[in-house]
């Protein structure tokens, strides 16, 4: 038996995975799927002190709490700077980082480091009334959809979850200082089958090497960027590869 931990990603929540939960924990895994502080069933919380600093404290508390052991820590899209930030907090605690469609940061970097488009949507957010609130964004023609959605069904399914980002979780810098981090095998999972990426939201490429010195593992899903919506079955099946 393993342990997943599946992190959403930036103004999702923790029911994005509902349709990847129960195939991993049908295989005999135990599996968590937290929502972050100021999404979803927590968006009372939401506010300008919230940020990313906030949500690795969100999953570190969970692991200690539960007292998790050799997780496979998943990270969707902006989480990816979060189980970075997690991993380097509790590295001992970590037998895999699975990095799905996402941010992989260095050292010090911020979501813009990452992904300079970023920037546009901290100033709006602090030219805003609010000064800090980052609305979702919005749903295009497919292919594009929303978050890569194009189903009706799953489009309202998908933006009934929705709730704005706070401006400081694109602010504050990963930590990936702690040396035990390097030694935590990392895999890459590419959604690809969404529209080309726009200026400033380019993936970076993988490097051959990770930081353990094994080659670099980059799986791919041919679909949007939400695959724990549009294509559970072949994520989990991914997934099912590392557990």
């Amino acid at each position: 038996m393993s342990t997943f931990l599946l992190v959403h990603g930036a103004w999702h929540s923790g029911r994005a995975w509902e349709r990847v939960v129960p195939l991993l924990a049908s295989a005999g895994h135990r599996v968590f799927a937290p929502t972050l502080t100021g999404y979803g069933e927590t968006v009372h919380l939401a506010g300008p002190e919230v940020g990313l600093d906030t949500h690795v404290d969100d999953v570190v508390g969970l692991i200690l709490a539960e007292d998790l052991r050799d997780v496979v820590l998943v990270g969707h899209s902006y989480a990816g700077l979060v189980i970075s930030s997690v991993a380097n907090e509790v590295p001992d605690r970590i037998a895999e980082l699975v990095y799905l469609d996402a941010m992989v940061p260095e050292d010090g970097e911020t979501a813009v480091d990452v992904m300079p488009v970023t920037q546009s949507l901290i100033d709006a957010a602090l030219s805003s009334e609010s000064g800090w609130r980052v609305p979702p964004m919005p749903e295009f023609p497919p292919p594009a959809g929303l978050f890569g959605v194009t189903d009706p069904a799953d489009v309202a399914w998908v933006r009934s979850m929705l709730s704005d980002q706070p401006v400081r979780c694109l602010q504050q810098p990963v930590h990936l200082d702690n040396p035990a981090t390097t030694a935590i095998p990392r895999t890459h999972i590419h959604c690809t089958g969404g529209p080309a990426r726009v200026e400033g939201m380019e993936r970076r490429p993988v490097p051959p090497t990770q930081p353990n010195g094994t080659p670099s593992r980059v799986w791919e899903i041919d679909t949007g960027h939400d695959c724990m919506v549009t294509k559970p079955a072949e994520l989990a099946e991914l997934l099912l590869k590392l557990g």
